[in-house]
Protein backbone atom coordinates (compact mmCIF):
# COMPACT_ATOMS: atom_id res chain seq x y z
CA UNK A 1 0.00 0.00 0.00
CA UNK A 2 1.39 3.41 -0.97
CA UNK A 3 2.10 5.91 1.79
CA UNK A 4 1.53 9.52 0.74
CA UNK A 5 3.57 12.40 2.00
CA UNK A 6 0.97 14.38 3.93
CA UNK A 7 3.27 15.34 6.79
CA UNK A 8 6.83 16.58 7.23
CA UNK A 9 9.64 14.02 7.48
CA UNK A 10 11.00 13.26 10.92
CA UNK A 11 13.10 16.16 12.18
CA UNK A 12 11.72 18.70 9.69
CA UNK A 13 9.84 21.81 10.77
CA UNK A 14 6.21 21.18 9.68
CA UNK A 15 5.65 24.94 9.32
CA UNK A 16 8.47 25.47 6.81
CA UNK A 17 8.87 22.08 5.10
CA UNK A 18 7.85 21.99 1.45
CA UNK A 19 7.30 19.07 -0.86
CA UNK A 20 9.46 18.88 -3.98
CA UNK A 21 7.79 18.95 -7.37
CA UNK A 22 8.49 15.28 -7.94
CA UNK A 23 6.97 14.42 -4.56
CA UNK A 24 3.84 16.35 -5.54
CA UNK A 25 3.60 14.41 -8.82
CA UNK A 26 4.13 11.14 -6.99
CA UNK A 27 1.45 11.99 -4.45
CA UNK A 28 -1.10 12.97 -7.08
CA UNK A 29 -0.37 9.94 -9.25
CA UNK A 30 -0.62 7.52 -6.37
CA UNK A 31 2.99 6.34 -6.36
CA UNK A 32 4.26 3.16 -8.06
CA UNK A 33 5.35 5.13 -11.12
CA UNK A 34 6.53 3.33 -14.26
CA UNK A 35 8.07 6.47 -15.76
CA UNK A 36 10.77 8.79 -14.46
CA UNK A 37 9.63 12.23 -13.32
CA UNK A 38 12.10 15.09 -13.00
CA UNK A 39 11.66 18.81 -12.44
CA UNK A 40 13.50 22.12 -12.57
CA UNK A 41 13.86 22.15 -8.77
CA UNK A 42 16.31 19.24 -9.12
CA UNK A 43 13.96 16.61 -7.72
CA UNK A 44 13.03 13.31 -9.33
CA UNK A 45 10.83 10.28 -8.74
CA UNK A 46 10.16 6.94 -10.35
CA UNK A 47 12.57 4.27 -11.61
CA UNK A 48 15.99 5.65 -12.44
CA UNK A 49 16.27 3.25 -15.38
CA UNK A 50 12.79 3.99 -16.82
CA UNK A 51 12.73 4.09 -20.62
CA UNK A 52 10.39 7.09 -20.68
CA UNK A 53 9.98 10.11 -18.51
CA UNK A 54 8.34 13.43 -17.90
CA UNK A 55 10.50 16.49 -17.31
CA UNK A 56 8.92 19.69 -15.94
CA UNK A 57 11.34 22.33 -17.16
CA UNK A 58 9.98 25.70 -16.02
CA UNK A 59 7.85 27.42 -13.36
CA UNK A 60 5.47 28.46 -16.15
CA UNK A 61 4.80 24.78 -16.78
CA UNK A 62 3.83 24.36 -13.12
CA UNK A 63 1.34 27.22 -13.47
CA UNK A 64 -0.22 25.58 -16.54
CA UNK A 65 -0.59 22.29 -14.68
CA UNK A 66 -2.05 23.91 -11.56
CA UNK A 67 -4.51 26.27 -13.24
CA UNK A 68 -5.90 23.67 -15.68
CA UNK A 69 -5.66 20.24 -14.02
CA UNK A 70 -5.91 17.27 -16.37
CA UNK A 71 -5.26 17.00 -20.10
CA UNK A 72 -5.60 20.73 -20.83
CA UNK A 73 -2.87 21.75 -18.40
CA UNK A 74 -0.57 18.98 -19.60
CA UNK A 75 -1.16 20.03 -23.20
CA UNK A 76 -0.48 23.69 -22.48
CA UNK A 77 2.80 22.92 -20.75
CA UNK A 78 3.87 20.47 -23.45
CA UNK A 79 2.98 22.66 -26.43
CA UNK A 80 4.71 25.66 -24.86
CA UNK A 81 7.87 23.59 -24.37
CA UNK A 82 7.70 23.72 -20.57
CA UNK A 83 7.07 19.98 -20.26
CA UNK A 84 9.09 17.32 -22.04
CA UNK A 85 8.22 13.70 -22.72
CA UNK A 86 11.61 12.05 -22.38
CA UNK A 87 12.53 9.15 -24.62
CA UNK A 88 10.27 9.92 -27.60
CA UNK A 89 10.42 12.21 -30.61
CA UNK A 90 8.00 15.19 -30.36
CA UNK A 91 6.65 14.24 -33.77
CA UNK A 92 5.61 10.86 -32.37
CA UNK A 93 5.38 10.93 -28.57
CA UNK A 94 3.14 7.86 -28.58
CA UNK A 95 5.50 5.49 -26.67
CA UNK A 96 6.14 7.98 -23.87
CA UNK A 97 2.52 9.10 -23.82
CA UNK A 98 1.35 5.50 -23.57
CA UNK A 99 3.69 4.91 -20.62
CA UNK A 100 2.54 8.13 -18.98
CA UNK A 101 -1.11 7.21 -19.53
CA UNK A 102 -0.59 4.03 -17.53
CA UNK A 103 0.44 6.21 -14.56
CA UNK A 104 -2.37 8.75 -14.92
CA UNK A 105 -4.57 7.30 -12.21
CA UNK A 106 -4.96 10.48 -10.24
CA UNK A 107 -5.14 9.90 -6.49
CA UNK A 108 -7.26 12.13 -4.29
CA UNK A 109 -4.88 13.07 -1.44
CA UNK A 110 -6.09 13.86 2.03
CA UNK A 111 -7.12 17.46 2.82
CA UNK A 112 -3.89 17.78 4.80
CA UNK A 113 -1.84 16.64 1.80
CA UNK A 114 -3.70 19.03 -0.53
CA UNK A 115 -2.96 21.90 1.82
CA UNK A 116 0.69 20.89 1.92
CA UNK A 117 0.82 20.73 -1.90
CA UNK A 118 -0.68 24.21 -2.18
CA UNK A 119 1.73 25.60 0.41
CA UNK A 120 4.69 23.94 -1.32
CA UNK A 121 3.78 25.30 -4.74
CA UNK A 122 3.15 28.87 -3.63
CA UNK A 123 0.23 31.15 -4.38
CA UNK A 124 1.86 32.55 -7.51
CA UNK A 125 1.22 29.31 -9.42
CA UNK A 126 -2.54 29.51 -8.85
CA UNK A 127 -2.89 32.71 -10.86
CA UNK A 128 -3.97 31.88 -14.47
CA UNK A 129 -1.65 32.98 -17.25
CA UNK A 130 -2.12 33.29 -21.01
CA UNK A 131 -2.24 29.90 -22.76
CA UNK A 132 -0.04 29.06 -25.77
CA UNK A 133 -1.05 30.96 -28.93
CA UNK A 134 -2.24 27.74 -30.62
CA UNK A 135 -5.19 27.49 -28.22
CA UNK A 136 -8.70 28.43 -29.35
CA UNK A 137 -10.83 30.54 -27.05
CA UNK A 138 -13.22 28.68 -24.72
CA UNK A 139 -16.71 27.79 -25.85
CA UNK A 140 -18.40 30.64 -24.01
CA UNK A 141 -16.26 33.20 -25.86
CA UNK A 142 -16.99 31.86 -29.36
CA UNK A 143 -20.34 33.57 -29.75
CA UNK A 144 -18.62 36.40 -31.62
CA UNK A 145 -18.52 33.95 -34.55
CA UNK A 146 -22.22 33.16 -34.18
CA UNK A 147 -24.32 30.56 -32.41
CA UNK A 148 -22.98 27.04 -32.08
CA UNK A 149 -22.92 25.38 -35.55
CA UNK A 150 -24.19 28.47 -37.34
CA UNK A 151 -22.64 28.87 -40.79
CA UNK A 152 -20.37 31.69 -39.63
CA UNK A 153 -19.13 29.86 -36.54
CA UNK A 154 -18.62 26.58 -38.40
CA UNK A 155 -16.58 28.43 -41.02
CA UNK A 156 -14.36 29.93 -38.31
CA UNK A 157 -13.85 26.55 -36.66
CA UNK A 158 -12.89 24.88 -39.94
CA UNK A 159 -10.53 27.74 -40.75
CA UNK A 160 -8.88 27.28 -37.34
CA UNK A 161 -8.18 23.60 -37.83
CA UNK A 162 -7.70 23.07 -41.55
CA UNK A 163 -6.15 26.28 -42.84
CA UNK A 164 -2.85 25.60 -41.07
CA UNK A 165 -0.68 25.11 -44.15
CA UNK A 166 -1.16 22.87 -47.17
CA UNK A 167 2.57 22.15 -47.14
CA UNK A 168 2.35 21.00 -43.52
CA UNK A 169 -0.55 18.69 -44.32
CA UNK A 170 1.35 17.28 -47.32
CA UNK A 171 4.21 16.27 -45.02
CA UNK A 172 1.91 14.70 -42.43
CA UNK A 173 -0.77 13.12 -44.62
CA UNK A 174 1.40 12.05 -47.52
CA UNK A 175 0.61 12.20 -51.26
CA UNK A 176 -3.06 11.24 -50.85
CA UNK A 177 -3.76 14.43 -48.81
CA UNK A 178 -6.43 12.47 -46.99
CA UNK A 179 -7.19 13.48 -43.41
CA UNK A 180 -9.53 10.62 -42.51
CA UNK A 181 -9.17 7.01 -41.44
CA UNK A 182 -7.56 4.72 -43.99
CA UNK A 183 -8.66 1.10 -44.52
CA UNK A 184 -5.70 -1.29 -44.42
CA UNK A 185 -6.08 -4.43 -46.53
CA UNK A 186 -3.45 -6.04 -44.30
CA UNK A 187 -1.11 -5.09 -41.45
CA UNK A 188 1.83 -4.48 -43.78
CA UNK A 189 0.06 -2.14 -46.21
CA UNK A 190 1.42 1.37 -46.69
CA UNK A 191 -0.58 4.46 -45.77
CA UNK A 192 -1.06 5.35 -49.45
CA UNK A 193 -2.30 1.87 -50.26
CA UNK A 194 -4.71 2.01 -47.33
CA UNK A 195 -6.08 5.43 -48.26
CA UNK A 196 -6.65 4.36 -51.86
CA UNK A 197 -8.33 1.21 -50.53
CA UNK A 198 -10.64 3.36 -48.36
CA UNK A 199 -11.81 5.34 -51.37
CA UNK A 200 -12.22 2.12 -53.35
CA UNK A 201 -14.37 0.64 -50.58
CA UNK A 202 -16.59 3.72 -50.32
CA UNK A 203 -16.92 3.89 -54.12
CA UNK A 204 -18.08 0.27 -54.21
CA UNK A 205 -20.42 0.60 -51.23
CA UNK A 206 -22.11 3.54 -52.97
CA UNK A 207 -22.58 1.41 -56.10
CA UNK A 208 -21.10 4.16 -58.26
CA UNK A 209 -20.54 3.63 -61.99
CA UNK A 210 -19.51 5.82 -64.94
CA UNK A 211 -22.05 8.55 -65.61
CA UNK A 212 -23.35 8.67 -62.02
CA UNK A 213 -23.40 11.84 -59.92
CA UNK A 214 -21.73 12.04 -56.47
CA UNK A 215 -21.93 14.77 -53.83
CA UNK A 216 -19.13 14.64 -51.24
CA UNK A 217 -19.79 17.01 -48.34
CA UNK A 218 -16.87 18.09 -46.17
CA UNK A 219 -14.63 16.89 -48.99
CA UNK A 220 -11.27 18.07 -47.64
CA UNK A 221 -8.62 18.16 -50.36
CA UNK A 222 -10.95 16.35 -52.76
CA UNK A 223 -9.63 12.81 -52.47
CA UNK A 224 -13.00 11.11 -52.88
CA UNK A 225 -14.07 13.56 -55.60
CA UNK A 226 -10.97 12.87 -57.66
CA UNK A 227 -11.12 9.10 -57.08
CA UNK A 228 -14.69 9.02 -58.38
CA UNK A 229 -14.00 11.34 -61.32
CA UNK A 230 -11.12 9.13 -62.48
CA UNK A 231 -13.72 6.38 -62.81
CA UNK A 232 -16.17 8.39 -64.88
CA UNK A 233 -18.38 9.77 -62.10
CA UNK A 234 -19.47 13.41 -62.06
CA UNK A 235 -18.48 14.59 -58.58
CA UNK A 236 -19.01 17.78 -56.60
CA UNK A 237 -17.25 18.40 -53.31
CA UNK A 238 -17.83 21.12 -50.71
CA UNK A 239 -15.44 22.34 -48.02
CA UNK A 240 -15.42 25.33 -45.69
CA UNK A 241 -11.62 25.52 -45.91
CA UNK A 242 -10.36 27.97 -48.53
CA UNK A 243 -6.92 26.35 -48.57
CA UNK A 244 -8.40 22.90 -49.11
CA UNK A 245 -10.59 24.10 -51.97
CA UNK A 246 -7.69 25.88 -53.66
CA UNK A 247 -5.43 22.82 -53.38
CA UNK A 248 -8.18 20.46 -54.58
CA UNK A 249 -9.12 22.56 -57.60
CA UNK A 250 -5.48 22.73 -58.68
CA UNK A 251 -5.20 18.94 -58.35
CA UNK A 252 -8.35 18.52 -60.44
CA UNK A 253 -6.84 20.67 -63.19
CA UNK A 254 -3.44 18.97 -62.99
CA UNK A 255 -5.07 15.53 -63.28
CA UNK A 256 -7.26 16.53 -66.23
CA UNK A 257 -10.54 16.03 -64.36
CA UNK A 258 -12.22 19.40 -64.88
CA UNK A 259 -15.03 17.91 -67.00
CA UNK A 260 -16.05 15.58 -64.18
CA UNK A 261 -14.89 17.04 -60.85
CA UNK A 262 -15.38 20.25 -58.88
CA UNK A 263 -14.53 21.28 -55.32
CA UNK A 264 -16.29 24.35 -54.00
CA UNK A 265 -15.30 26.61 -51.12
CA UNK A 266 -18.79 26.40 -49.70
CA UNK A 267 -20.90 25.36 -46.76
CA UNK A 268 -22.48 22.05 -47.72
CA UNK A 269 -25.87 23.56 -46.86
CA UNK A 270 -25.46 25.96 -49.79
CA UNK A 271 -25.31 23.21 -52.43
CA UNK A 272 -28.41 23.69 -54.58
CA UNK A 273 -28.16 20.72 -56.97
CA UNK A 274 -30.11 17.53 -56.22
CA UNK A 275 -30.91 14.15 -57.75
CA UNK A 276 -27.49 12.67 -56.93
CA UNK A 277 -26.91 8.95 -57.23
CA UNK A 278 -24.82 8.99 -54.05
CA UNK A 279 -23.83 11.29 -51.19
CA UNK A 280 -20.72 10.70 -49.09
CA UNK A 281 -19.75 12.38 -45.84
CA UNK A 282 -16.22 11.37 -44.84
CA UNK A 283 -15.12 12.96 -41.58
CA UNK A 284 -17.67 15.79 -41.40
CA UNK A 285 -20.16 14.48 -38.82
CA UNK A 286 -17.74 15.24 -35.96
CA UNK A 287 -18.25 18.96 -36.71
CA UNK A 288 -22.04 18.89 -37.09
CA UNK A 289 -23.36 18.71 -33.52
CA UNK A 290 -25.68 15.92 -32.38
CA UNK A 291 -28.70 18.23 -32.14
CA UNK A 292 -28.24 19.04 -35.84
CA UNK A 293 -28.24 15.42 -37.04
CA UNK A 294 -31.88 15.48 -38.22
CA UNK A 295 -31.23 18.48 -40.48
CA UNK A 296 -27.86 17.04 -41.57
CA UNK A 297 -29.24 13.66 -42.58
CA UNK A 298 -32.36 15.26 -43.99
CA UNK A 299 -30.20 17.41 -46.26
CA UNK A 300 -28.40 14.35 -47.61
CA UNK A 301 -31.66 12.45 -48.12
CA UNK A 302 -33.13 15.36 -50.06
CA UNK A 303 -30.08 15.51 -52.34
CA UNK A 304 -30.51 11.86 -53.40
CA UNK A 305 -32.68 10.38 -56.09
CA UNK A 306 -34.90 7.46 -54.99
CA UNK A 307 -32.62 4.43 -54.79
CA UNK A 308 -29.56 6.61 -54.21
CA UNK A 309 -26.94 5.65 -51.63
CA UNK A 310 -25.58 7.50 -48.59
CA UNK A 311 -22.37 6.71 -46.72
CA UNK A 312 -21.48 8.40 -43.42
CA UNK A 313 -17.88 7.91 -42.19
CA UNK A 314 -17.10 9.41 -38.78
CA UNK A 315 -15.40 9.04 -35.43
CA UNK A 316 -17.76 7.67 -32.78
CA UNK A 317 -17.89 6.75 -29.13
CA UNK A 318 -18.17 3.08 -28.12
CA UNK A 319 -21.53 3.75 -26.43
CA UNK A 320 -24.53 5.99 -26.97
CA UNK A 321 -24.87 7.41 -23.44
CA UNK A 322 -21.64 9.36 -22.97
CA UNK A 323 -21.62 13.13 -23.21
CA UNK A 324 -21.17 14.25 -26.80
CA UNK A 325 -18.91 17.25 -26.30
CA UNK A 326 -15.19 16.75 -26.60
CA UNK A 327 -12.80 17.18 -23.67
CA UNK A 328 -10.97 20.41 -22.96
CA UNK A 329 -7.80 19.59 -24.93
CA UNK A 330 -9.64 18.51 -28.09
CA UNK A 331 -12.06 21.45 -27.88
CA UNK A 332 -9.35 24.08 -27.39
CA UNK A 333 -6.60 22.72 -29.63
CA UNK A 334 -8.04 20.36 -32.25
CA UNK A 335 -11.78 20.47 -33.05
CA UNK A 336 -13.51 23.45 -31.43
CA UNK A 337 -17.23 22.72 -31.07
CA UNK A 338 -16.64 19.07 -32.02
CA UNK A 339 -19.08 16.43 -30.78
CA UNK A 340 -19.01 12.62 -30.84
CA UNK A 341 -21.66 10.04 -30.12
CA UNK A 342 -22.17 6.32 -30.59
CA UNK A 343 -22.93 4.60 -33.88
CA UNK A 344 -26.31 3.56 -32.50
CA UNK A 345 -27.39 7.16 -32.08
CA UNK A 346 -26.15 8.01 -35.57
CA UNK A 347 -28.15 5.13 -37.03
CA UNK A 348 -31.29 6.02 -35.07
CA UNK A 349 -31.10 9.69 -36.06
CA UNK A 350 -30.70 8.66 -39.70
CA UNK A 351 -33.64 6.26 -39.47
CA UNK A 352 -35.83 8.80 -37.70
CA UNK A 353 -35.79 11.33 -40.54
CA UNK A 354 -37.84 8.93 -42.67
CA UNK A 355 -37.34 7.85 -46.24
CA UNK A 356 -33.98 6.16 -45.60
CA UNK A 357 -33.08 2.57 -44.77
CA UNK A 358 -29.80 1.70 -43.05
CA UNK A 359 -28.46 -1.45 -44.64
CA UNK A 360 -24.93 -1.81 -43.24
CA UNK A 361 -22.49 -0.48 -40.64
CA UNK A 362 -18.96 -1.43 -39.70
CA UNK A 363 -16.26 -0.33 -37.27
CA UNK A 364 -12.71 0.61 -38.37
CA UNK A 365 -11.31 1.44 -34.93
CA UNK A 366 -8.03 -0.44 -35.35
CA UNK A 367 -7.54 1.05 -38.82
CA UNK A 368 -7.60 4.56 -37.40
CA UNK A 369 -4.93 3.70 -34.84
CA UNK A 370 -2.76 2.47 -37.72
CA UNK A 371 -3.52 5.61 -39.75
CA UNK A 372 -2.44 7.84 -36.86
CA UNK A 373 0.71 5.76 -36.44
CA UNK A 374 1.64 6.46 -40.04
CA UNK A 375 0.82 10.18 -39.78
CA UNK A 376 3.06 10.44 -36.73
CA UNK A 377 5.82 8.68 -38.66
CA UNK A 378 5.43 11.18 -41.50
CA UNK A 379 5.70 14.08 -39.06
CA UNK A 380 8.90 12.63 -37.59
CA UNK A 381 10.36 12.22 -41.08
CA UNK A 382 9.56 15.85 -41.97
CA UNK A 383 9.99 17.36 -38.51
CA UNK A 384 12.48 20.08 -39.46
CA UNK A 385 10.40 21.21 -42.45
CA UNK A 386 7.21 21.17 -40.35
CA UNK A 387 8.76 23.29 -37.59
CA UNK A 388 10.06 25.76 -40.17
CA UNK A 389 6.60 25.96 -41.76
CA UNK A 390 4.26 26.23 -38.75
CA UNK A 391 6.49 26.70 -35.71
CA UNK A 392 7.60 24.23 -33.06
CA UNK A 393 4.54 24.75 -30.84
CA UNK A 394 2.09 23.80 -33.60
CA UNK A 395 4.23 20.87 -34.70
CA UNK A 396 4.38 19.61 -31.08
CA UNK A 397 0.61 20.04 -30.83
CA UNK A 398 0.03 17.81 -33.86
CA UNK A 399 2.43 15.16 -32.65
CA UNK A 400 0.69 15.11 -29.26
CA UNK A 401 -2.83 15.15 -30.71
CA UNK A 402 -2.24 12.29 -33.14
CA UNK A 403 -0.44 10.16 -30.55
CA UNK A 404 -3.16 10.81 -27.98
CA UNK A 405 -5.90 9.87 -30.44
CA UNK A 406 -3.99 6.71 -31.30
CA UNK A 407 -4.14 5.72 -27.64
CA UNK A 408 -7.86 6.44 -27.68
CA UNK A 409 -8.49 4.15 -30.64
CA UNK A 410 -6.24 1.40 -29.30
CA UNK A 411 -8.04 1.46 -25.95
CA UNK A 412 -11.51 1.54 -27.52
CA UNK A 413 -12.24 4.96 -26.06
CA UNK A 414 -13.22 6.09 -29.56
CA UNK A 415 -14.14 4.25 -32.76
CA UNK A 416 -14.70 4.93 -36.47
CA UNK A 417 -17.88 3.79 -38.17
CA UNK A 418 -19.24 3.56 -41.69
CA UNK A 419 -23.02 3.73 -41.86
CA UNK A 420 -24.48 2.90 -45.28
CA UNK A 421 -28.09 3.71 -46.20
CA UNK A 422 -30.31 3.99 -49.25
CA UNK A 423 -33.18 6.32 -50.13
CA UNK A 424 -36.47 4.47 -50.41
CA UNK A 425 -38.91 4.98 -53.23
CA UNK A 426 -42.49 6.21 -52.76
CA UNK A 427 -43.62 2.68 -51.93
CA UNK A 428 -40.90 2.06 -49.33
CA UNK A 429 -38.85 -0.14 -51.61
CA UNK A 430 -35.19 -0.09 -52.51
CA UNK A 431 -32.94 -1.38 -55.27
CA UNK A 432 -29.98 -2.88 -53.42
CA UNK A 433 -28.85 -6.53 -53.75
CA UNK A 434 -29.73 -9.11 -51.12
CA UNK A 435 -26.17 -9.35 -49.80
CA UNK A 436 -23.16 -6.95 -49.61
CA UNK A 437 -21.80 -6.38 -53.11
CA UNK A 438 -18.43 -4.83 -52.30
CA UNK A 439 -15.02 -6.37 -51.75
CA UNK A 440 -14.44 -5.96 -48.02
Amino acid sequence: MTTFKDSAPAGADPHTWKMSLSEIFETLLGGNLSIRISAYDGSSAGPADAQYGLNLKTPRGTTYLVTAPGDLGLARAYIAGDLELVGAHPGDPYPALKALASDLDFHRPSPLALAQIARSLGIEHFKPIAPPPQEAVPRWRRFAEGLRHSKARDAEVIHYHYDVSNAFYEWVLGPSMTYTCAVYPDHDASLETAQDNKYRLIFEKLRLKPGDRLLDIGCGWGGMVRYAAKRGVHAIGATLSAEQAEWAQKAIVDEGLTDLAEVRHSDYRDITESGFDAVSSIGLTEHIGVSNYPAYFGFMRDKLRPGGMLLNHCITRPDNASRSRAGSFIDRYVFPDGELTGSGKIISKLQDIGGMEVIHEENFREHYAMTLRDWNANLVEHWDEAVAEVGEGTARLWGLYMAGCRIGFNRNIIQLHHVLATKLDDHGGHQVPLRPWWNA
